[in-house]
């Protein structure tokens, strides 16, 4: 994930990505432990609370990519 600008991308394309002022990774366990957290300032630096509503979404994000998984397990 990054951020351009304020705005936070999930998933940033080529064009977000060659802009962005944040560059993010999460990786989590589906039981939301921490793996991974690397964060890189490209552009601009970043602030905490700008650490913390990336991994807010990063949370969410992989909280329901988790329940579509195992879904997609129970077909």
């Amino acid at each position: 994930m990054g951020m351009v600008g304020r705005k936070i991308f999930l998933d940033l394309n080529y064009e977000e990505d060659s802009k962005a002022d944040v560059d993010m990774n999460f990786v989590m366990t589906g039981s939301q432990g921490l793996v991974e957290v690397q964060g890189t300032a490209e552009r601009n630096p970043f602030t905490e609370n700008d650490l913390k509503r990336m991994m807010a979404v990063a949370k969410k994000s992989i909280a329901q990519l988790t329940r579509v998984q195992k879904k997609s397990w129970r077909i």
